[in-house]
């Protein structure tokens, strides 16, 4: 099992008041482009364990959520620093450009 966990919307604003550098993959279980992104995800959590979290959001689970962030398309994943939105990555990209991403903003 990887470590890159699916929380609900509450998790989500426990997390986002509580996390330096909250990277947050908005997917779906049926997307492919998505599953292509979440080993980049998995390798982007483990190499900076120490000082980012990562976590999935589920669309079809967490609509609301979706919608308060504008997510038209998936994979999107949302950097966020000290709970302010610092960078949005849409679709598949290599994980150099994640990486770029989290030296940035971390």
């Amino acid at each position: 099992m990887g470590t890159v966990a699916t929380v609900p919307e509450s998790d989500f604003e426990t997390l986002l008041k509580s996390e330096n550098l909250l990277v947050v993959d908005f997917t779906a279980t049926w997307c492919g482009p998505c599953r292509l992104v979440a080993p980049l995800m998995e390798q982007l959590s483990e190499e900076y364990k120490e000082r980012i979290k990562v976590i999935k959001i589920d669309v079809d689970k967490d609509k609301p959520l979706a919608k308060k962030y504008e997510i038209r398309t998936i994979p999107a994943v949302l950097f966020f620093k000290n709970g302010e939105l610092v960078e949005t990555i849409k679709g598949v990209s290599p994980y150099e450009e994640f990486k770029d991403a989290v030296e940035v903003n971390v």
